[in-house]
């Protein structure tokens, strides 16, 4: 049994171009990558100065592709990303080459930006208002 459980799990279509992206986009750190077997992985990821947050990536089967990543409804995946400092995690995404599809806008529940990751879906980042 693992000690540490992620708060969110993410499916991924591959392991290592997500942890690329992850990493070397995105700032995040590995914490844990263990192989269990043929095509089995455990990839624990934090982001950049975290208090203890945590993203599971799972690669998905074939049918799992289909209805977790290709059937999404315009292609969006909600997933909050929050961070406690929006302005600078939002320049640093842009200056590594990720596509902000929407400009950050104000809404109920904090600042938004749209962008979009490698494999074309959409993602939320949020600064919750305080």
């Amino acid at each position: 049994m693992k000690q540490k459980i992620a708060t969110i799990a993410l499916i991924v279509k591959d392991y290592d171009e997500a942890i690329s992206f992850y990493t070397q986009k995105l700032g995040f750190k590995v914490l844990e990558d263990t192989t269990l077997g043929p095509d089995k992985r455990w990839v624990l990821i934090t982001p950049p100065k975290s208090d203890g947050a945590t993203l599971l990536l799972a690669k998905a089967t074939t049918q799992e592709e289909i209805r977790c990543i290709g059937n999404q409804a315009g292609g969006r995946v909600f997933l909050f990303l929050h961070t406690d400092d929006f302005w600078r995690d939002h320049k640093h995404m842009s200056e590594n080459g990720v596509v902000f599809k929407e400009e950050p806008r104000q809404e109920a529940y904090g600042t938004v930006a749209v962008f979009k990751d490698l494999y074309g879906n959409l993602w939320d980042l949020i600064e919750p208002k305080s």
